[in-house]
């Protein structure tokens, strides 16, 4: 899946589906937030790296699948937690806060913007919240590109 051309409407049911397996995957394996946090939808790497892992998922559980396809899917889901570990401290985000992730600026690019920790007293109401504004931002970025382009004539 790739994140960068959905439209709004694809994006909402990829982040329901998404919320829902990645709530499976922590409860069913018992990983901690230093693994996967809380808020992982607010970072991108994040994002990427669960969204890869649950297609794998969805593959090496396919029916038609081979009847060893699980067993690759646990050997790269080993490697993924170590990866999701090492974001999740560089990143900033913990059990009841977040930050987004630091930026560093390259020669010549602005200075990147303090990040602050925000409290967050309720994950699923960020959630949400989180999914209204990716879809509007989605909605209003495809009505800007239509206003901007004028039809063809014939």
């Amino acid at each position: 899946m790739n994140w960068n051309l959905l439209n709004a409407e694809e994006a909402e049911i990829a982040w329901i589906n998404l919320n829902r397996w990645v709530n499976w995957l922590r409860n069913t394996y018992g990983l901690p937030a230093s693994i996967v946090p809380p808020f992982w939808y607010r970072h991108p790497e994040l994002v990427w790296e669960l969204s890869s892992l649950h297609l794998h998922w969805l593959c090496a559980y396919d029916p038609d699948q081979h009847g060893s396809a699980p067993f690759g899917w646990h050997r790269d889901f080993e490697d993924a937690r170590q990866r999701l570990h090492d974001w999740v401290s560089s990143s900033g985000t913990r059990l009841d806060r977040d930050r987004a992730t630091r930026k560093t600026a390259w020669p010549g690019e602005p200075v990147a913007d303090p990040v602050d920790d925000v409290l967050i007293a309720n994950r699923d109401a960020d959630f949400v919240q989180f999914i209204v504004d990716d879809v509007t931002s989605r909605r209003d970025a495809k009505a800007a590109f239509y206003a901007n382009h004028e039809p063809s004539d014939p």
